[in-house]
């Protein structure tokens, strides 16, 4: 993330700080090889204080874009995936540079490496976008991660909202994803009570609490 105390949020796209990129990731590879973690988000970073999103736009991409490669590079020795996430800018951070699936599915083409993909925050999604379904199957061959929170309180899948999780849920299954959720939410109370949604599921989807085949058993 760089100098979260300095208002950092990332490096990979800030120019100017591309030692100091290198030096986290190097840092993050050494700590996901060390907890067996196949996958790395590199994150792109906000557009400097004082400076016009617009202005800067073609500069921090091009840094992006030098960086992954390199990313691309150093992982691909560690058989990991580096993963970019599209980060909303009118709620959670109006300066961070990238902020939408197409952003990223752009960036990617240009960077053409294979091990990097699309972590896509569903709650980041649909609060820049919407259009939930049609992003999915569109950006379903990009994406390497999966993250959710409900909208717009970032709180349970369950919890009052915008998105209707049941059906996102069917839909992943559908289009074949087998990687993780990752659960990217403020519990409203207590975790473990907060996760009668994922109880629903796994009852709805004829399975016992913990994921086990009623039929297994």
């Amino acid at each position: 993330p760089g100098d979260q105390e300095a208002g950092e949020l990332g490096l990979a796209a800030v120019p100017g700080r591309q030692a100091a990129f290198r030096q986290g990731l190097e840092a993050a590879v050494h700590y996901a090889r060390a907890v067996g973690c196949p996958r790395i988000h590199v994150m792109a970073g906000r557009v400097p204080l004082g400076t016009d999103r617009a202005a800067v736009a073609g500069e921090m991409e091009t840094t992006f874009i030098e960086n992954l490669r390199y990313t691309a590079d150093v992982l691909s020795q560690e058989d990991m995936i580096g993963l970019l996430e599209p980060i909303n800018s009118r709620i959670t951070d109006p300066r961070y540079y990238l902020n939408t699936p197409h952003q990223a599915a752009a960036i990617l083409a240009k960077v053409g490496r294979p091990n990097l993909k699309l972590q896509l925050d569903l709650f980041h999604c649909q609060i820049m976008d919407g259009n939930l379904s049609r992003n999915l199957e569109m950006y379903f061959p990009l994406i390497g991660h999966i993250q959710i929170a409900q909208v717009p309180g970032r709180h349970e899948p369950d919890s009052p909202g915008e998105l209707n999780f049941p059906y996102i849920f069917e839909l992943l299954e559908s289009l074949g994803y087998t990687g993780y959720v990752g659960c990217e939410y403020a519990p409203k109370g207590d975790t473990l009570e907060g996760l009668g949604w994922l109880r629903s599921y796994w009852e709805s989807r004829g399975l016992q609490h913990g994921g086990t085949s009623k039929a297994a058993k």
